[in-house]
């Protein structure tokens, strides 16, 4: 039984492992999609349902159309470079919440929502481009399933979880709910550095990919940090530092330039 147990273990993680677009990296994948989405849905819309959905204001069509305009410069590129499947789970939507929070996120299968809060730092479509430049770079990785299958694994065991998946092809909802600690957290997990910095170094390619100025995403956080004093806002509280994250991104500055000239 162990010997079998370990053949379904191996198997799991070699049919389970993704690559992130852009960096390359390896990832667990144990969450399919199709399972994931419907409730992804469903969460976003108790989240327009709950606050004041701003669509028709100016500030809320600038976010929409910052967010059109990015998401048809990420989808090209994901097209070009062998993603077509991963275009396919996308669903976009871009909506501005009224609130004062310092905030935005990103849902899987990219439900974006901005909050008023956050909009006095980026002030411009530019500043807008560089915090959608993450969130969406964060769907795009599938960061939000990578921490579920992870979840998944840490509360459930390889044995556990192959017996699950040897009853059902799909994860239940159940399983599902308790690896994640409900789904009412989906578009706000407090993800790892490792995720976040991931996210700073694709959305400044994917800012640059739709002819926003990268090197505008450093004075941004610059503007961020300012913003805080003692008590940061949301969006960086459980972020890396303001000037770990300026200096890694200028480190990746060089290549972005490179798709930002080309679009020019």
């Amino acid at each position: 039984m162990k010997k079998i147990a370990l053949i379904f273990a191996l198997g799991l993680f070699v049919y389970s492992c993704a690559k992130v677009p852009l960096t390359g990296r390896s990832q667990l994948a144990l969450v399919p999609s199709s399972e994931l989405q419907p409730l992804v849905n469903e969460e976003y819309q108790k989240a327009l349902k709950s606050n004041k959905v701003l669509t028709g204001t100016k500030d809320g069509q600038m976010v929409a159309r910052v967010g059109n305009k990015m998401a048809a410069s990420v989808e090209k590129y994901l097209q070009d470079n062998g993603y077509g499947e991963l275009v396919k789970e996308m669903s976009w939507e871009f909506n501005l919440l009224e609130s004062d929070q310092v905030n935005a996120w990103c849902m899987p299968g990219g439900k974006v929502a901005f909050y008023t809060g956050i909009l006095p730092i980026t002030k411009d479509e530019t500043g807008i481009a560089v915090v959608m430049g993450h969130e969406i770079a964060h769907a795009i990785a599938s960061h939000a399933r990578e921490r579920m299958s992870n979840g998944l694994l840490l509360n459930f065991g390889v044995s556990a979880l192959s017996s699950a998946m040897g009853k059902n092809p799909t994860l239940t909802q159940q399983i599902f709910l308790q690896s994640v600690g409900g789904v009412s957290q989906l578009g706000m997990l407090k993800f790892s550095r490792k995720h976040e910095l991931e996210a700073d170094e694709m959305g400044l390619i994917f800012m640059a990919m739709a002819g926003y100025d990268p090197r505008q995403a450093p004075v941004f956080w610059e503007r961020m940090a300012a913003a805080g004093g003692e008590a940061p806002p949301e969006f960086i509280s459980t972020h890396p530092g303001p000037d770990r994250r300026i200096e890694r991104l200028n480190a990746n500055m060089p290549k972005a330039m490179e798709y930002y000239n080309a679009v020019k």
